[in-house]
């Protein structure tokens, strides 16, 4: 059993039914207050996985049993965490799409620049997975912690992005999809790139706080923010623009009216 002892408890507190006292167990509308020591420790996985399977089990059961502590609230916060991230991170990729049509006049180009974004997300927290795992030993994550990372790369590396190629499509109709890349990133980049290592060692001196969730989120967004201004700005999405040429701006009329070099 993963269950070392249970134990009905008084309205004191202390337990009921036990010699020499004998106190009343504590009920309530009906509901009576038990207490149950696992065998795992508190805040462990396995911990967790006991209190669900429990639940499970009492939900078979006629009656409403509730089950809270330590593990349960830690449960409960992981599988919010886990659903928030599933109903926000797709909500947030469309309204920055919505918002990047809108800006761009374009279709092809606005999914570009999102799916880099996204790349750059998956690999600010793969690095810093195997940073924290393999080289700071932490005992885990705050299961919130990807999706304030998330939050804070996808606004901060779009914005990049924003500024570069808006940028290449005031230039497009004069010099090409081709120059006007070029003419731009060498344009933005002193600005960018300053702007980013400032924003990274920003949230870098945030890891200066002695709590784990800070140290977590001030490596993740600061790594992140480096790589979408050394690597996702400088490298990937320029390369992709002119791998494409004049067809990232469909279904814009630069698709077909642009001035070719």
């Amino acid at each position: 059993s993963e269950i070392s002892t249970i134990t009905l408890t008084s309205e004191s507190g202390a337990p009921a039914n036990t010699p020499p006292m004998n106190l009343e167990p504590n009920v309530v509308d009906g509901n009576v207050y038990v207490q149950a020591t696992l065998n795992q420790e508190a805040d462990s996985l396995e911990a967790q996985d006991t209190i669900a399977q429990l639940r499970e089990e009492f939900d078979a059961l006629d009656g409403d049993v509730l089950v809270g502590g330590e593990s349960a609230t830690a449960l409960d916060s992981n599988r919010t965490a886990e659903r928030d991230l599933r109903v926000i991170v797709p909500l947030v990729l469309a309204v920055v799409l919505l918002v990047l049509i809108v800006l761009l006049r374009a279709v092809l180009l606005p999914l570009l620049l999102l799916g880099a974004t996204v790349v750059s997300f998956g690999a600010a927290m793969g690095v810093s997975a195997l940073v924290f795992n393999g080289l700071f030993n932490f005992p885990g994550a705050d299961p919130t912690v990807p999706l304030y990372g998330f939050i804070f790369l996808v606004a901060l590396g779009v914005d990049y992005t924003i500024f570069l190629m808006t940028r290449a499509k005031e230039e497009t109709p004069i010099m090409g999809t081709h120059r006007a890349v070029l003419h731009s990133l060498a344009v933005t980049g002193g600005v960018i790139t300053s702007a980013g290592v400032v924003l990274a060692a920003t949230f870098a001196a945030l890891a200066v706080i002695p709590l784990m969730f800070m140290v977590q989120l001030a490596f993740i967004v600061a790594f992140g923010v480096l790589v979408d201004t050394f690597i996702v700005r400088t490298l990937l999405i320029p390369g992709l623009v002119l791998e494409i040429g004049p067809k990232v701006w469909w279904p814009s009329k630069q698709h077909h009216e642009e001035r070719t070099d």
